[in-house]
């Protein structure tokens, strides 16, 4: 069965864009050009000089810089900087040129607003079909003072949602939709493309799917190692949890709050704190190095490849975030299972099973039953976990120096300095978006996989 089932609308609501356009009155179907015109028929001032006013400075916004916003995508700018040489000053001036990057933000932000001024209109369009519908049955039409008091009871939602959906499409949605459009762009320090670029279709995506090109070499290297590095720092992390809270809730342990607090202490030390003095440690003149040194398991000259080798690199990010997240495993496992009903067991002991039945029909099934969501946002952190990379390896080791990207990079630290430290906009746009796709995919797969469990496990 699919995970996505058809939408059921149990109450239909008969105040629809699509009811006013054909049963409207002529003042209803007049707001589709003046917006508002019916809500001031129909006795709501107010409400209608705000709908009137809004499309009145969006019609002002778009003659003034609008058109000319959305018409600059077409180009992204021609004008290039010129340099001039002043013989009174004896010195170079520049002249102002187009910069590509504003007429991009700018044009994107006007087709996001003509979007939302569509929902607008939508809006008064229904409000002005719904007081007609009201008043011709000659019930009461709500003031503007009214509308504004059941802002506080019946659409207390509408209050308290705006402000997170405004900011959701501003600080979200935009900056998302602004560097999809990047990824389709030479917006990069290659060629000079910083000031003033164009659009190149899907050339960027061409050369990272190129696994002849070095881009492409190690796009397909990094994103292989990606996804090993989530899967096993996923699973890991849960399976040791998983082990460590099945060991400490069980009956015969004791001082079980003791073992709790050893296993927990390591959160109250901030991850980039842990992080930074295991890297100091690691390193060829570390702690951990010496001590081998001196109690003669290494060499006086020797040191263990802990970040200067590629299978001991990988091996040791495993362990360290091991380290780092199994306590909040142990946390998040440990309260699932003192909340499975004891009669569970209880039956399932009546009837005969053994400790490994008992597990995988009861214990198992329940906790993946409730930390699905757990491992789905596990899964996603993990993709992206710029911090146990970044500071514990730095992406090391670099083998290769014609890449831009070490053997312990993920997709999300070889973005951070291809658009930091090498200026490939372009590139870490397109990037980013396979990164999410990534993302969507294996959360996806991990939802239906835990569903299919639990279906089978009869939980």
């Amino acid at each position: 069965m699919s995970i996505f089932k058809k939408k059921i609308n149990e109450f239909p609501a008969p105040y629809t864009c699509k009811n006013a356009v054909k049963k409207g009155g002529l003042e209803t179907k007049l707001s589709m050009a003046l917006m508002g015109f019916g809500n001031i028929v129909h006795g709501q001032i107010i409400k209608g000089l705000l709908y009137l006013a809004i499309e009145i400075a969006y019609i002002v916004f778009m003659a003034v810089n609008g058109i000319g916003f959305i018409g600059g995508l077409r180009t992204l700018g021609t004008v290039k900087q010129q340099e001039v040489w002043d013989e009174a000053k004896q010195i170079y001036l520049y002249t102002k040129g187009d910069q590509s990057v504003l007429i991009l933000l700018y044009g994107v932000t006007t087709i996001l607003l003509t979007i939302l001024m569509i929902l607008v209109w939508r809006g008064a369009l229904k409000s002005a079909y719904k007081a007609e519908c009201l008043q011709k049955k000659g019930m009461h039409v709500n003031t503007f003072a009214e509308d504004l008091k059941s802002l506080l009871h019946e659409n207390l939602y509408r209050l308290f949602m705006t402000p997170p959906t405004a900011f959701i499409f501003v600080f979200t949605v935009l900056p998302l939709v602004f560097m999809i459009c990047m990824a389709f762009t030479n917006y990069s320090r290659i060629g000079n493309h910083l000031m003033l670029f164009d659009w190149v279709g899907l050339d960027n995506f061409k050369t990272l799917f190129d696994s002849g090109s070095i881009l492409g070499s190690t796009f397909w290297s990094v994103l292989g190692w990606t996804i090993v590095w989530a899967f096993f720092a996923t699973f890991s992390n849960y399976i040791f949890g998983m082990i460590l809270s099945l060991l400490i809730n069980r009956k015969g342990t004791r001082a079980k709050g003791f073992w709790r607090f050893c296993f927990v202490l390591s959160c109250a030390v901030p991850m980039f704190v842990s992080l930074l003095i295991m890297r100091t440690m690691l390193q060829p003149e570390g702690a951990i190095n010496v001590l081998l040194r001196n109690i003669g398991l290494n060499a006086s000259d020797a040191s263990l490849p802990f970040f200067t080798d590629t299978t001991w690199a990988r091996v040791t990010v495993i362990i360290i975030n091991i380290w780092v997240g199994v306590p909040y495993t142990l946390l998040q496992l440990t309260g699932v299972l003192q909340n499975i009903p004891e009669e569970l067991y209880e039956a399932a002991k009546v009837d005969g099973a053994n400790a490994f039945q008992t597990f995988t029909k009861i214990t198992l099934p329940y906790m993946l039953y409730v930390t699905t969501p757990y491992l789905i946002v596990t899964f996603t952190g993990n993709v992206n976990n710029f911090n146990v990379i970044y500071l514990l390896s730095g992406g090391d080791p670099v083998t290769n120096l014609s890449s831009t990207a070490g053997k312990t990079d993920l997709l999300v630290t070889w973005l951070y300095k291809l658009t930091i430290d090498k200026q490939y906009y372009n590139i870490g746009a397109v990037i980013g978006i396979m990164t999410f796709i990534i993302l969507a995919i294996g959360a996806l797969f991990t939802y239906r996989n835990s569903k299919s469990y639990k279906e089978e496990g009869g939980f």
